[in-house]
């Protein structure tokens, strides 16, 4: 079977829908889990995070919870609908020139800040600038997000310092003019991601304001009312937010756990309304027991992200090619989705997954992830061949780290015995707390690490990009003029096919030639939901969206 088709096939049969549900009552209201009964008076979602978010700065944000966060406080100009296609947000309206380069996004009226301020055209200009400024400490690590626009990489590198010569323009308050490098068919969408979020002129001067929920000046359906450490953060309904008839919440608490057994008995107590991923987890073990158990509650949807294993290219034993391929040639997949991660996964041989748009079809149908296969006696061979090279008798040290979590923590030391049986190499394993993680991989203080990623648009670029020689987000210390320049010619291409082309070279190169990465996994999204939640949203690439959730019939 195609891996496409086996993708449809689970979100067909086991999804149960691409629309989940989740809010419920206060944890000390714990309710019915049957779905019968009255609807409380004042609806209050109760979920759980399996980190705690390291930043509440948009310009700041790079991880999964939060992403989960800043959706309930913030909103773009636009808002991801779950088909993948954008909705109006802050913009009520846009043209289009006919080039595709120019974009004129009428603001509404009555989009307001959580202080009464309205949000005009040049609180996009003033984050946007943030975002690209090369003084910005620390430096953003998305700003290549925003590179689409016409001299924005030449602002952030500093080869022009006049901010007015880059492509975005407040015309008026409610009117915001951006003019692209090159035609981008999914700039529209790519407004609504947190890096392109508005940010109240009020921060600046102030570089501790995303620290302190009473300097934090939002503009979505929710405001943050506490925050302690360690342990819960609250949002509470805006009452500024434009739309805030289509708010039926009135808070959102968010527990802090990093256990999947906690997290799993305080939904079957209802304490939490809704479990598992992406801002949670099930323990991998316990999936098939949960979904025979509560089979109108659990849902398994493939998602557009890839789990791999990350080399850093700087730091010994993996400066050699050949040692990072017999690391990525002698793990077997297949027995990991089947014993260790057991939601459905899908084994990845190249980081492109399955849902991404290619030329006329998926990208991942047009171009066959078969970029290397495992094979534990060339895997040998290689890395004799490295060790020779470097001049190794033996290998350093090595330590595979990851982010504190029971299911990161078994698929660890399940690899590392691979490891151990196929190349005779003693690995240890290590767990770092999320925002640890981030950093140390960040500076690359590390051999091997755990990561994955998610699409932020429906594109290869979104995979392909942050490869790129000092890109903000490629911790694996990876420079190649050529990669570089594959992806440079991907994003002026206009011919699909020979766009998909050069994404196809692009990766064999990452995950083949240079094998910067071992590609482990597609993932699936393992969730449960109370039957009496409705409204979450989960898309495409597995970003879910809590901020239309309600509570019927509890």
């Amino acid at each position: 079977m195609k891996r496409k088709s086996l993708l449809v096939l689970l979100t067909l049969v086991l999804a149960f829908g691409s629309v989940l549900a989740a809010c419920g009552s206060d944890n000390s209201n714990e309710g019915s889990q049957s779905g019968e009964g009255n609807a409380p008076a004042e609806q209050v979602l109760n979920i759980n995070l399996s980190a705690e978010p390291p930043t509440f700065d948009p310009a700041q944000a790079q991880d999964s919870q939060t992403n989960t966060v800043l959706k309930l406080m913030y909103e773009g100009l636009v808002r991801m609908g779950e088909d993948g296609n954008p909705d109006p947000g802050v913009a009520e309206s846009w043209e289009i020139s006919e080039d595709g380069k120019e974009y004129v996004f009428t603001l509404r009226e009555d989009a307001k800040w959580s202080n009464g301020d309205a949000v005009t055209a040049n609180d996009f200009v003033f984050a946007w600038k943030r975002v690209l400024d090369p003084a910005s400490t620390p430096a953003p690590p998305y700003a290549y997000q925003l590179y689409y626009i016409e001299n924005a990489e030449q602002f952030n590198t500093g080869e022009i310092t006049d901010f007015s010569q880059v492509g975005v323009e407040a015309v008026d308050e409610k009117t915001l003019k951006v003019k692209l490098a090159n035609p981008t068919p999914y700039f529209l969408g790519l407004t609504s991601f947190y890096t392109y979020y508005p940010v109240h002129s009020s921060v600046e001067g102030n570089d501790k304001w995303a620290t302190n929920k009473d300097s934090m000046v939002v503009n979505g359906p929710f405001t943050l009312t506490e925050w302690t450490t360690g342990q819960k953060i609250q949002v509470t309904k805006n009452e500024q937010y434009w739309d805030k008839d289509s708010i039926s919440l009135a808070r959102v608490d968010m527990s802090l756990t990093n256990s999947g057994a906690t997290e799993l008995s305080s939904y079957r107590n209802g304490e939490i309304d809704y479990a598992g991923a992406p801002n949670g987890e099930i323990p991998t073990d316990q999936i098939k027991g949960v979904q025979s158990e509560l089979p109108e509650e659990f849902n398994v949807k493939g998602i557009a992200s890839t789990y791999y294993y990350m080399f850093n290219v700087t730091a010994e034993p993996f400066q050699n090619a050949k040692i990072r391929k017999a690391f990525a040639m002698s793990i077997n997949r297949q027995a990991i989705v089947d014993n260790v991660t057991l939601g459905g996964q899908l084994p990845a041989f190249g980081f492109v997954p399955p849902g991404i748009k290619g030329a006329s079809d998926e990208f991942r149908t047009e171009v066959e992830d078969a970029y290397f296969q495992e094979n534990a006696e060339e895997a040998k061979r290689l890395l004799e061949e490295g060790m020779k090279e470097e001049g190794y008798t033996t290998l350093p040290k090595i330590t595979l780290i990851y982010n504190s979590s029971e299911a990161h923590q078994k698929l660890a030391v399940a690899v590392a015995d691979m490891w151990k049986n196929a190349l005779g190499v003693e690995v240890a394993t290590q767990n770092q707390e999320w925002g640890v993680f981030l950093e140390t991989r960040k500076n690359l203080n590390y051999q091997v690490a755990r990561a994955g990623w998610s699409a932020d648009y429906n594109d290869p670029m979104t995979f392909m990009d942050m490869w790129t020689t000092g890109n903000g987000n490629n911790d694996s210390g990876y420079a190649n003029p050529e990669y570089d320049a594959l992806i440079e010619q991907a994003a002026v291409e206009q011919d699909a096919a020979k766009r998909n082309d050069l994404f196809a070279q692009a990766e064999k190169m990452l995950v083949e030639e240079d094998m910067v990465i071992a590609p482990l996994y597609y993932y699936t999204n393992v969730s449960l939901t109370k039957p009496y939640l409705k409204g979450v949203s989960l898309d495409f690439s597995g970003a879910i969206d809590f901020t239309r959730a309600s509570v019927e019939g509890k």
